[in-house]
């Protein structure tokens, strides 16, 4: 492997090429992370905000209760009521009582939450191609694929060669 993991967290030795792989994963996520918070920050919200304002825009003009939304988030958030909250107050968010359920409460995008998504929409895009420009695009889809594997329903052994051999 490289030597930028070696640099970045000053361990000259891994205990297999396993733990290397998994602490690389962890600091290239991490560095992704940074950037986009960086980027959220500059417009007062932070990644688990934009997150939910990328759901709601998702499915405009509908919307979705804190549950719906919670189950999409990219990174699990332990209170979604709040994040919400914190959107309705500075108006990129409405919330309604459902007509069918009058306990459950809807979250929508409001006008203003899309143009905000509009206004972020590009300078997200500079992080993508940042990274394309790092990692061809076949190696993205190898990338997508691996992490798949890491985080998706497990496979059993008869699935694992299969889908081996269709590579």
């Amino acid at each position: 492997m490289g030597d930028a993991l070696r640099h970045r967290i000053q361990q000259d030795h891994f205990e297999s090429p396993v733990q290397e792989a998994v602490l690389n994963l962890l600091v290239a996520a991490d560095h992704l992370r940074a950037q986009t918070e960086r980027l959220c920050g500059e417009f007062g919200l932070s990644a688990s905000q934009y997150n939910v304002l990328r759901i709601l825009r998702g499915v405009h003009p509908e919307g979705h209760s804190r549950c719906e939304i919670a189950r999409r988030m990219i990174e699990r958030a332990p209170d979604v009521t709040r994040l919400v909250d914190r959107l309705e107050k500075r108006g990129w968010v409405e919330r309604d009582r459902s007509e069918r359920d009058r306990r459950l409460s809807i979250s929508r995008i409001t006008p203003a939450g899309l143009e905000l998504l509009a206004t972020i929409g590009p300078r997200l895009m500079e992080v993508q191609r940042d990274f394309a420009a790092r990692v061809p695009e076949k190696d993205c889809r190898e990338l997508s694929r691996i992490c798949e594997e890491i985080y998706g329903e497990p496979t059993t052994p008869a699935n694992r060669t299969t889908m081996r051999r269709n590579r």
